[in-house]
């Protein structure tokens, strides 16, 4: 299926996500932090990022931005899945480029329906 790109300093969230992905044969890339995201994502080119917020060193906010702004993965979608549930952040994370603003803890049906939607887009 697809090639989904994890980004969060969370080994449990990622091990979550990574788990219900692979269930539903997506093949799955890791990075701890939004930096080393950036890095995975220019060289891998996963069809979608899943981005946390809240990391050291490059946030989500930032790192999003990063890959929503350069030629080489402008074309990817991110989707931002946070504990982050102000107004605020929804809207600064969409200025930022996210197709997609999800709350954590996410649901299956609630991830693979954003998924789908920026996929087949």
């Amino acid at each position: 299926m697809a090639r989904i790109l994890i980004v969060d300093d969370s080994p449990t969230e990622m091990a979550k996500l990574a788990t219900l992905l692979e269930e539903h044969g997506h093949q799955v890339y890791k990075a701890e932090n939004g930096a080393d995201g950036v890095a995975l994502a220019k060289q891998e080119q996963p069809d979608a990022v899943l981005m946390d917020i809240v990391m050291p060193g490059l946030n989500g906010f930032q790192a999003t931005r990063q890959l929503t702004r350069i030629p080489e993965t402008q074309h990817i979608p991110v989707i931002i899945i946070t504990s982050k549930d102000q107004d605020t952040d929804r809207v600064w994370g969409q200025r930022q480029g996210a197709k997609d603003y999800l709350i954590k803890p996410i649901d299956e049906a609630t991830l693979l329906h954003a998924l789908d939607a920026v996929l087949l887009n």
